[in-house]
C-alpha cells in the first residue's frame, strides 16, 4: 500500500526584529496601561551568564503607566505648580487656560488666545498638575475613557475642568469661575432681566455659544432672586459652576455624575421636591426639553441654557428636536409657557474689556400668535420695535453700545448677525 506523504509544515513566523514585521503603532502617551510581561519560553539551554539588556522606557512613559498613587510630583525644571498658573490667570482676568503635553501654556484673554512665558509642558509636569486638582479615581476615569469633565475649588477661585487626549498627548482646558458673583448692575444688564426674574412659572432660556457669558448672566439673575424672593431653587449642572449661599432663597446645587446620573432624572425628581425654580445647566436633548416643558406647565419656573445665537433660532432648535407629528403640540405648549428668551454674545469694548449684547424676546400675546403661525421674521420685527416690553435685537443692543462710546463702528458691524441692517442703523436710516 502506498503511504500518503505528510503535508508540508507551514513556514515559521518571523522572529522579532524581522524586517518583514510591520512596526507597532505608537500608543498615546500618558494613558496606556502597563503591558503584562510575556511568559518565558521553555528552553533546555543553560542560563546565560549575563542578563539580557532591558528595553529603555522613557521617564515620562513610566510616570504615566505606574499606579497613580505611587507617583510623586514630577515638575520639570522651570515649571511651576498649577495653582500658581491659575492664580496668575485669575489676577489678570483670564477666562480660560489651555494646557497640553508638548505645548506651551496659553491664556484666553478677552477673546484672544495668547501664549504665556512658561516652558513647553512635559508629561511628568502634566500628570503632577492633574494630581493638584483631581482625585486618583478621576484620573483613572480619564485614563480609561480618554475624556473627563469636572470642577475643582481652589479656594481663591473655582475652575471647570475639561480633560481630553490628543495626537500631541493629554491636554486640558480650565474655565475660571470667579469666587465672587457679579451683580446685575456690575454687568450692566437691562432692567428687563429683573422683570423676568419675578415670574413664578414658565420657561426662561438664556442662550449663546460657549464662552459667551451665559453662566455669569444666569448667576447674576439667581443672585438677584436670592436677595429678593423666598424661593426654593434647585440647580442641576454639569458641573456646578457658581456656588450660591442661601440667603432669602434656599438653594440646592446638584452636579450630574456626582449627585445624580442624568439631567433628566434630576429634573424629573425635582418636581417632587417643592421647588419654586429649577435651573438646568444645559438643555441637551429631547428628553430634557420634554420634562422642562412639563415642569413649566405644572406651575414651576424653569431656567435653562441652549447653544443658539438668537432668540428665534432657539425656538426652531427646540422644535427640531421633535418629530413632525409631535411639533404642533410642542409649539402650542411653548407658546403658552415661554417667559422669555435671552440670547447673548460678547464683543470687545474700547477700554480693552468685553461687553454683552442681547436678543431679548418677551412672550407677549402677539409673539404667541407668531410662534403658532411660524412667522419668525415678523417676530424679529416686533423685537426691534416693541421696546416698551423690554425686547431688543442684537443689532439694537450693539447700536446702543456704539452710542455710549463703548464700542467702535467696526466692532458693531463685525459682530452684527445682520451687517447690512447694522450699517443702515449707523447711518441713521433705521
Amino acid at each position: 500500500m502506498t503511504q500518503t506523504p505528510p503535508p508540508p509544515r507551514p513556514p515559521a513566523p518571523p522572529r522579532p526584529g524581522n524586517r518583514g514585521l510591520p512596526p507597532r503603532p505608537p500608543a498615546p502617551p500618558g494613558i496606556k496601561k502597563t503591558p503584562a510581561p510575556s511568559a518565558p519560553k521553555p528552553s533546555n539551554s543553560p542560563a546565560p551568564s549575563a542578563p539580557e539588556p532591558q528595553p529603555i522606557i522613557p521617564a515620562d512613559e513610566t510616570a504615566a503607566t505606574q499606579p497613580i498613587s505611587s507617583v510623586g510630583p514630577q515638575l520639570a525644571p522651570g515649571q511651576v505648580p498649577l495653582t500658581e498658573i491659575v492664580r496668575r490667570a485669575e489676577e489678570e482676568g483670564i477666562s480660560d487656560i489651555h494646557l497640553g503635553v508638548n505645548e506651551i501654556p496659553r491664556f484666553r484673554k478677552r477673546g484672544d488666545l495668547i501664549p504665556i512665558d512658561y516652558p513647553e509642558t512635559d508629561l511628568g509636569t502634566f500628570m503632577s498638575w492633574l494630581r493638584e486638582i483631581m482625585k486618583d479615581e478621576e484620573i483613572r476615569t480619564f485614563q480609561e475613557n480618554l475624556d473627563f469633565d469636572g470642577a475643582a475649588d481652589l479656594g481663591f477661585v473655582r475652575i471647570r475642568i475639561s480633560l481630553f487626549d490628543s495626537l500631541a498627548g493629554p491636554a486640558m482646558v480650565l474655565r475660571l469661575i470667579g469666587a465672587k458673583i457679579l451683580k446685575m448692575d456690575q454687568l450692566r444688564l437691562p432692567e428687563v432681566f429683573r422683570k423676568v426674574c419675578g415670574y413664578h412659572k414658565g420657561l426662561l432660556l438664556v442662550t449663546g455659544p460657549t464662552g459667551s457669558g451665559k453662566s455669569t448672566t444666569m448667576a447674576a439673575m439667581i443672585d438677584y432672586m436670592n436677595d429678593t424672593y423666598p424661593y426654593h431653587i434647585i440647580t442641576i449642572e454639569d458641573p456646578v459652576e457658581f456656588v450660591h449661599e442661601s440667603r432669602k432663597c434656599l438653594i440646592k446645587h446638584r452636579e450630574v455624575g456626582r449627585h445624580t446620573l442624568k439631567f433628566f432624572n434630576a429634573l424629573k425628581g425635582a418636581l417632587r421636591q417643592d421647588p419654586d425654580l429649577m435651573l438646568v445647566g444645559e438643555i441637551r436633548d429631547k428628553e430634557t426639553v420634554g420634562i422642562a416643558i412639563k415642569a413649566a406647565s405644572t406651575g414651576h419656573l424653569v431656567m435653562g441654557t441652549l447653544h443658539t445665537n438668537s432668540a428665534v433660532k432657539t425656538i426652531t432648535r427646540i422644535l427640531d428636536m421633535f418629530s413632525a407629528e409631535e411639533q404642533p403640540a410642542i409649539k402650542l405648549a411653548l407658546s403658552e409657557i415661554l417667559v422669555a428668551i435671552i440670547a447673548q454674545l460678547l464683543c470687545k469694548t474700547t477700554d480693552g474689556k468685553r461687553a454683552a449684547f442681547h436678543d431679548i424676546l418677551i412672550n407677549t400675546d402677539v409673539i404667541k400668535e407668531y410662534i403658532l403661525k411660524d412667522q419668525y421674521e415678523d417676530i424679529n420685527q416686533i423685537m426691534l420695535k416693541d421696546t416698551y416690553e423690554g425686547m431688543t435685537t442684537m443689532n439694537r443692543s450693539l447700536y446702543e453700545l456704539y452710542q455710549e462710546g463703548r464700542i467702535t463702528e467696526e466692532v458693531a458691524v463685525d459682530q452684527s448677525p445682520y451687517p447690512n441692517e447694522m450699517a443702515q442703523m449707523l447711518r441713521g436710516r433705521i
